[in-house]
């Protein structure tokens, strides 16, 4: 789960992670009045939305009157902003975040991701704020000082303030405190991710979080409900919040292929296959062990609002869910929605020969694929028609 970066503030704040003045608002008399009671002769008016590069995009402007906050904010409320995260078809600007200008000296990197390696908490300072990490660490991995965290002990001062040296803070003490409170932050919350970027140090010898990233882990939000309450729906996939109401598992991609699977490593293998055979998948979707006709019947109306489908990929492998039963489940989804597009089954498994009998005797123009890459060499063909 992803939230605003002027959520992100709120819980940095929570933590003693200082951060520029600023709220939230929803139209651009409300920026006005942020502006105002800011005061100040120059302020920030930046587009939220769950993706970065924002400012590349046009998303962060620096107003220097009321004039310009009230221009900015209505440039920018309603338009479609698209970045490297956002995809061709951008993100529709719903709400801005309206800060007070700071007089920045320096800018520095500071996040925590879970390193799976070493199974622990990573933090990595770059002194290469302001810059996507991805590309520093491709260009100047040295420039990156990385510490995994003890989850017994915690971070230690000694280690905050070695990484603070190392990115060249001279505060040690404020940074180590600053980084502590990051920590804390990550943990807590049950982030997967936090990240200040840039991290700055102002004129007059502060350091303040500019920007505020996090994700959080999604099966850890029931012990959240106030992580839960930042949920921004508008930034999310219709598609995918209609999939959660069914316990599936769904993603949306730009292909045409759907495919429909149990199992989420069995899924990253069939979209994996689709490729190799020259098709694109339009969605990750798994099932999972106990689906039942119901969960299969939603399962296809969520591929076909898909308006590029043009085959779908049905592959199980029956272990705890049994081949008839998806049978039967294959059989009224495509009687209830009226499938227009060719459907290619491959079944595996527990109960295989009652599952594949049902599909033959429905009656139904069902594609059987005897394994794998026969099912996706099928449904390629079927997709290019």
């Amino acid at each position: 789960m992803k939230i605003h970066e002027y959520q992100g503030k709120e819980i940095l704040r929570e933590y003693g992670v200082p951060t520029p003045r600023g709220k939230a608002c929803f139209s651009a008399d409300e920026a006005v009045a942020v502006a105002q009671s800011l005061g100040g002769s120059a302020w920030v008016v930046k587009a939220q939305i769950h993706a970065g590069g924002r400012g590349k995009g046009g998303g962060v402007k620096v107003a220097r009157s009321l004039d310009e906050v009230r221009n900015f904010a209505d440039q920018m409320l309603g338009m479609k902003l698209v970045t490297h995260q956002t995809g061709p078809d951008g993100q529709v600007v719903r709400r801005l975040l309206i800060e007070e200008g700071i007089a920045i000296e320096r800018e520095y990197y500071l996040g925590m991701v879970v390193d799976r390696e070493s199974q622990r908490v990573a933090l990595l300072a770059s002194s290469e704020g302001g810059m996507e990490i991805e590309e520093v660490a491709k260009e100047s991995p040295e420039k990156i000082h990385t510490v995994r965290i003890d989850p017994e002990s915690g971070l230690f001062d000694k280690d905050a303030e070695e990484a603070a040296s190392a990115i060249g803070i001279a505060n040690l003490r404020s940074a180590a405190s600053l980084f502590q409170g990051l920590y804390k932050a990550f943990v807590e919350k049950d982030a997967m991710l936090a990240e200040i970027n840039p991290l700055v140090l102002t004129l007059d010898g502060s350091l303040l979080a500019l920007d505020a990233k996090f994700n959080f882990d999604s099966n850890a939000l029931y012990r959240h409900p106030e992580i839960i309450a930042y949920r921004d729906l508008d930034e999310e996939d219709p598609a995918e919040i209609e999939a959660s109401k069914f316990d599936l598992s769904y993603i949306s991609l730009d292909g045409d292929i759907a495919c429909l699977v149990n199992g989420a490593g069995l899924a990253m293998a069939t979209m994996d296959i689709i490729k190799l055979y020259g098709g694109n998948p339009a969605n990750f979707l798994d099932v999972g062990g106990g689906a039942s006709r119901e969960k299969v019947t939603e399962a296809f109306k969520l591929m076909l609002k898909n308006p590029r489908l043009k085959a779908i990929l049905v592959n199980i492998f029956g272990g705890i869910m049994k081949c008839d039963v998806i049978a039967e489940g294959i059989v009224a989804a495509v009687r209830e929605v009226h499938l227009e597009v060719p459907l290619v089954v491959r079944l595996e498994g527990t109960n295989v020969d009652i599952g594949k009998q049902i599909l033959e005797d429905s009656g139904l123009p069902i594609i059987s694929g005897s394994d794998m890459a026969d099912a996706a060499q099928k449904a390629v063909a079927a997709a290019r028609g």
